[in-house]
């Protein structure tokens, strides 16, 4: 049996693994159906966590991040994982091809992605351009103008957010109503550099070898369509989080998770089920920051001891 069992090998994942393989673990196992490394490999640049000062792109990033993990004995195995399952006083790992594992602990870390628009052009200039995180990558567009796509809480609070670092941004939702929460609406409407568009597509995102140059748009009121000249686009119109491994085959949640799906946790990383964890993007309120998600993991782990030494 397991003393831990990791599920996800992103930034989370694998601090959860150094920590606990350091603490002093010997059976600690993180499975993850790819190579470990997690969302933040497919960003072009990385220039916000601390201590390193260089601009790197995630994949880079990263890839020191398996040499100190493995170090200290953390193993990494290739396996889709199916399900978590309660059993006794301990957990069933259940994989795709229908093996499974026995652990004492469990930390889930299979964090989410943002949604896409699926809009002619986005998938060319991710990375180049398009983002889905102005907190990430705000700071590279200093004095340039931006759009941003969306009608919800976080693409108004983040379209606030770039107005201070940008000369201009451009909201484009393609109703009149906002979903975000009348308070946002309000301090929204005190930017004088946000210009909102409503209600509007975008139907292509343009661009050349250098990245995203502009936008084509369309009035979904009256059919004119126009171009709109920017240096970049976030695109926030949602979350799709990774949650699949906690439900359980009545269809009911293995721990109390919130009206979102993400995970209930305390300052811990606790759940309300006795020895799992949750960390990074998936628990409740995560500032979905790599730093941040590092964090989780090493608390996580750090309970872990704690939880796995008070059940001798």
């Amino acid at each position: 049996m397991l003393d831990l069992a990791i599920i996800g090998g992103g930034p989370a994942g694998l601090s959860a693994g150094l920590y606990a393989t350091r603490g002093g673990l010997k059976e600690v196992v993180m499975f993850e159906k790819g190579m470990p490394g997690g969302q933040i490999t497919s960003s072009s640049e990385l220039e916000n966590y601390p201590g390193v000062a260089e601009v790197k792109s995630g994949f880079d990033f990263m890839i020191p991040w398996q040499e100190q993990c493995f170090r200290f004995g953390l193993k990494h195995e290739m396996k889709e994982v199916k399900r978590v399952e309660r059993k006794d006083k301990h957990f069933v790992v259940i994989f795709n091809d229908d093996s499974s594992v026995e652990a004492k602990s469990v930390i889930v870390a299979t964090g989410g992605s943002p949604k896409r628009s699926g809009i002619n052009g986005e998938d060319t200039y991710w990375g180049k351009g398009v983002s889905s995180c102005a907190t990430c990558d705000g700071f590279f567009y200093k004095n340039k103008e931006v759009a941003v796509l969306g009608g919800g809480d976080t693409a108004l609070e983040e379209s606030i957010h770039l107005a201070k670092i940008c000369s201009k941004v451009t909201l484009i939702h393609r109703r009149n109503e906002f979903r975000a929460s009348p308070v946002t609406v309000e301090r929204l409407k005190k930017e004088s550099k946000i210009e909102v568009l409503t209600p509007y597509e975008i139907t292509e995102i343009c661009g050349d070898n250098s990245g995203v140059n502009g936008l084509k748009i369309k009035n979904l009121e009256n059919g004119n369509q126009s171009e709109l000249s920017i240096a970049g686009i976030f695109v926030l119109i949602g979350y799709n989080i990774n949650n699949s491994v906690l439900q359980q085959t009545d269809g009911s949640m293995l721990c109390e998770v919130n009206q979102y799906g993400n995970a209930k946790v305390n300052l811990k990383m606790e759940t309300n089920v006795p020895g799992l964890f949750i960390a990074g993007d998936l628990r409740e309120d995560s500032p979905k920051q790599v730093v941040c998600a590092a964090s989780d993991g090493a608390i996580a782990a750090l309970s872990v001891l704690e939880y796995i030494e008070h059940t001798k």
